[in-house]
Formats: C-alpha cells, sequence, structure tokens
C-alpha cells in the first residue's frame, strides 16, 4: 500500500473527524482505489469506531438523476434519511474520470434531486463529524495542467499539510471577524462590495471538515450587500464550466449575473433555483499556501492561498444569516499581484493587500510562516 494513502487515513480519522470508541462512521468511496478505502476501514478502528463504506459512482450516479422521478427521489430520502441519522461520522471521498459528468443533466431535474435530498446533507453537515475531499485523477490533472504523477504529488503534499500550524493565525482571524462589522472587498475590474457581518459569527477551518483545507468563514448580513464582485477563476458546478461571473447586488440580492464564458441561461437558472439562491450563504478568506491556482474544483479552489469566495446558496448553522437553499456554490476572486491585486477592509482598517495579511497578529497565515520560512 502506498504510505501516503496510510498517512492520509490517519489524518482524517485521528484529526480531522477525532473517531473516538463508539463512532459510527459512514465512508462514501467514489471511484477511489480500494487500497484507500481499506486503509480508513482499519485506521477508523483502530480508533475504536464502528464502519460501513458504500460505492459510489460517476455515471451510475447521473444515470439515476437524469431518468429518475420525484418519487423515486422521495423513496431514496425515505431510505437513507435513517442511516445518516445513525452516524456519528461521515467522509466522502469523491473521484472520478469526468468533472463534467452531469453537465447534460437538465436543471430542473438537478434542483428537484438536490431539494428533495437536501434534508440528508443538512443532517450530516450539522450533525455529525464529517470530512469531504476529492482524489486525484488524470482529469484532475489535466485541469491543473499538470501530468498525473506530478498531480498526485501535490494532492499529497496539500492534504496531509501539518494543519496544527494553521490555528494560531486562523484563531487571530476567527476573533477579528467575530467582532467586525463592516466588510469593504476592492478588487480587479468593477470589483467594488460592501456588507455586514455583524454578530454572524466565525469559524476557522484548519483540516476538520474539507480537505484540503485553510479559510476562515463567515456570512453576510442577508441584507446588506451592496455593489460588484467580479470573480476572475473558472468553475465548474452541476456539471458546467463558467469563466469571469459578475455579480451584481442590491440589498442582499443578485440582481444581475453575467458571465464571460459559459450559458448565462444556465447560469441564471441556477441562481433561479429557489428563493435563496439569488442570496450569499457564505464570506470566506482563503490562505491554503500550497494551493496558488483554480483547477475548477471548490473544494480546493476556495483554500487558494489570498484568495476569498463570497458564496450564493445556503448558510452554515454555525454562522447563520437566515439564508436557506438547495446551492451552495462558492465562487472564489484571487487577490494575488499576478490576478490583479486587491483589498479587504474590516472596519476601515485594511487587513489583507494584494492577497497578504498586513493586519497585527494575521501574518502567520501567510505562505512564508505556513510554509516554515519566516516568522
Amino acid at each position: 500500500m502506498d504510505p501516503r494513502y496510510q498517512k492520509l487515513a490517519q489524518n482524517l480519522c485521528r484529526y480531522s473527524m477525532a473517531l473516538k470508541k463508539g463512532d459510527r462512521l459512514l465512508i462514501s468511496a467514489m471511484e477511489i482505489p480500494d487500497e484507500m478505502t481499506v486503509a480508513l476501514i482499519r485506521e477508523a478502528r483502530k480508533c475504536g469506531a464502528h464502519v460501513w463504506a458504500t460505492p459510489v459512482h460517476t455515471v451510475l450516479n447521473r444515470e439515476f438523476v437524469m431518468s429518475g422521478t420525484k418519487e423515486e427521489f422521495k423513496e431514496t430520502l425515505i431510505w437513507e434519511m435513517p442511516q445518516m441519522k445513525h452516524m456519528t461520522a461521515f467522509c466522502a471521498l469523491r473521484g472520478g474520470a469526468n468533472i463534467f459528468e452531469s453537465s447534460d443533466v437538465p436543471p430542473a431535474k438537478m434542483s428537484l434531486y438536490g431539494k428533495t435530498l437536501q434534508p440528508i446533507l443538512e443532517q450530516r453537515v450539522n450533525h455529525t463529524k464529517w470530512v469531504v475531499l476529492r482524489w486525484p485523477s488524470p482529469s484532475m490533472a489535466q485541469a491543473a495542467k499538470m501530468s498525473t504523477e506530478a498531480f498526485a504529488d501535490h494532492y499529497f503534499n496539500v492534504c496531509n499539510l501539518d494543519y496544527a500550524r494553521m490555528v494560531p493565525g486562523a484563531v487571530a482571524l476567527e476573533k477579528l471577524m467575530r467582532k467586525t462589522d463592516r466588510v469593504h472587498i476592492k478588487g480587479p475590474g468593477d470589483t467594488d462590495l460592501r456588507f455586514s457581518i455583524k454578530n454572524i459569527g466565525a469559524v476557522k477551518c484548519v483540516g476538520e471538515r474539507n480537505i484540503p483545507d485553510g479559510e476562515v468563514y463567515s456570512a453576510p448580513v442577508k441584507d446588506s450587500i451592496e455593489g460588484v464582485i467580479h470573480y476572475n477563476t473558472p468553475t465548474v458546478y452541476q456539471g458546467c464550466a463558467f469563466e469571469n461571473i459578475r455579480l451584481e447586488f442590491k440589498k442582499g440580492k443578485i440582481v444581475k449575473a453575467t458571465c464571460g464564458s459559459g450559458d448565462i441561461k444556465r447560469l441564471n437558472k441556477i441562481f433561479d433555483s429557489d428563493e435563496g439562491a439569488r442570496y450569499v450563504g457564505e464570506f470566506a478568506l482563503g490562505f491554503n499556501p500550497h494551493v496558488r491556482e483554480a483547477i475548477c474544483d471548490i473544494l480546493f479552489d476556495e483554500k487558494i492561498a489570498g484568495s476569498l469566495h463570497f458564496t450564493p446558496g445556503r448558510c452554515y448553522d454555525e454562522c447563520s444569516n437566515g439564508n436557506k437553499s438547495q446551492i451552495h456554490w462558492d465562487l472564489v476572486l484571487i487577490q494575488r499581484p499576478e490576478y490583479g491585486g486587491g483589498e479587504i477592509w474590516f472596519d476601515g482598517n485594511l487587513i489583507r493587500k494584494n492577497g497578504l495579511f498586513v493586519a497585527k497578529g494575521l501574518e502567520k497565515l501567510n505562505p512564508k510562516y505556513l510554509l516554515g520560512r519566516g516568522k
């Protein structure tokens, strides 16, 4: 067995999920090597957990959604919900050869499927110790413009990072965001966005839920957002690719959505999925030093060093602004100089400039420190 599998399994079971004796773990294995699932099962049992593993296949899942009926989706909810309620921990490893596998599923069918099974997602997110990560594949390597072998090396460097090193800086940023009211974001193009995060709270993410990790998130007061944000990274959502998405906000709502590349009608259908889809459920700052470029994979891209994501859709219970939606689309803006730079201000104070934290106490979130190259 590749020793990197064993190390990743140890990190997931002992650090991310902190499994204890008597925990009940469900592993959702989507097209990953059997050896990795075996490593997880063995490590979880060493922790004293009871383990179940469910194989998932992207092509079969596409067919289920494409030709499925509302009655079938409801029946799926009936038999899957008790299973999820029984679990205290959940680990999803998501592989797959084609990130566009669901691109031809009609938006209305995707919306119906997502809405019907939403309670399972909420149960998992709010009531289990969960962790979700991708698995390296040739398609991911291609998106990253790397060889398959080089991308696999990059993947394990990112996922097996010493996440404990992020904790001091993340704690400081979390405290600052908890006491912040007004946020002002400036960026390339016509990005100029203002909103409040007063009394919403903040949560640090340092390897305990998503892998790779490296962010602190909050959420805007639902009706406080005014201005424009122009994202500068490509994204794939519900199997469709978009680039240069531009959102215009008034009183918290997306009143205009366009994109430089992609189907604008499809884009707006996503934002019309339900009432909450045109409001924002998350605002977060990313700082993983190993993640530098977008690869059209949200779990990686939202952690890019020097980035932020501003997320239409559902909020998290830990930082709730009351917005409910079946979508949660982490759209990313990179503010490093090579991407046009940018600034983030909290209550009139400059916090980050051109992707580097400048506020006192936050320097430990900059790549130089996280990679062990400076104080």
